[in-house]
């Protein structure tokens, strides 16, 4: 494949040199920029549009945990650390892979080469499987979940709640992005704010704007804009309500 754009953000230049040539051993990876900071990374990542970024978690001002915050999904983030008590938090954010300072070169190349697969599969993008696997924190629990236990998604800014019967957790993904990896035979786009599990809905009644009011599985009761509502109407192939 083309080369994969990356970029380094720690604070310390000697680790920035030190992974540079590291990662100058893998001709599939071109590093097109570096920073120093949080700050700086936002604004090169904006203008640039890496493929990644190797990523520090304590540098001055926010932390790269921080800044993989308000990314969310935009980006691949490899944290590079010489921490490994945050795996657990970095994983929650998303992260593709997590490097311990000083950084091995197989786990790099392991790294490296997931980042090769996650790009080619993005490609060629179709929908996630049911039992598709979440790594997804609950409170300071991670757990592993099947895809079909989310029954609702909400969009929370650039970030989503997500609603499963163990309660409720966030993905740090827009609402739109999580849609485009989903089956439209078992999820659907309920309105701006929402998508809901088909087989989770238990009733629907009409609601004063005209819409449709859907009750779940877990009890949540979610409204569906009008436009949506006859679209939902068509797919579930309803002749009355």
């Amino acid at each position: 494949m083309t080369s994969m754009k990356v970029i380094i953000v720690d604070d310390e230049r000697l680790a920035r040199n030190e992974l540079k040539r590291l990662l100058s051993k893998h001709s599939n990876i071109e590093i097109i920029d570096e920073a120093k900071n949080a700050d700086e990374a936002a604004i090169k990542i904006k203008e640039q549009q890496p493929d990644a970024i190797f990523l520090d978690i304590h540098m001055p001002g926010s932390t790269g945990l921080e800044l993989a915050e308000s990314l969310g999904d935009d980006v691949n983030i490899i944290f590079c650390t010489a921490y490994d008590q945050f795996a657990v938090d970095a994983f929650s954010l998303n992260a593709m892979d997590y490097l311990v300072k000083p950084v091995n070169p197989e786990r790099l190349s392991d790294a490296i080469a997931k980042l090769e697969i996650r790009l080619e599969q993005s490609k060629k993008q179709t929908s996630l499987p049911d039992d598709h696997k979440l790594m997804v924190k609950y409170g300071e629990t991670m757990r592993i979940i099947p895809l079909s236990d989310i029954i609702r998604f909400e969009s929370i800014g650039n970030h989503a709640a997500i609603y499963t019967p163990h309660g409720k957790a966030f993905l740090h993904s827009s609402l739109n992005k999580i849609e485009a990896k989903l089956d439209a035979n078992h999820y659907f786009r309920a309105s701006r704010s929402d998508i809901i599990r088909l087989d989770a809905i238990e009733s629907m009644e009409q609601a004063i704007s005209y819409g449709l009011e859907a009750k779940l599985s877990n009890g949540q009761t979610i409204e569906i804009s009008r436009r949506q509502a006859t679209k939902l109407k068509q797919l579930l192939e309803f002749t009355q309500l």
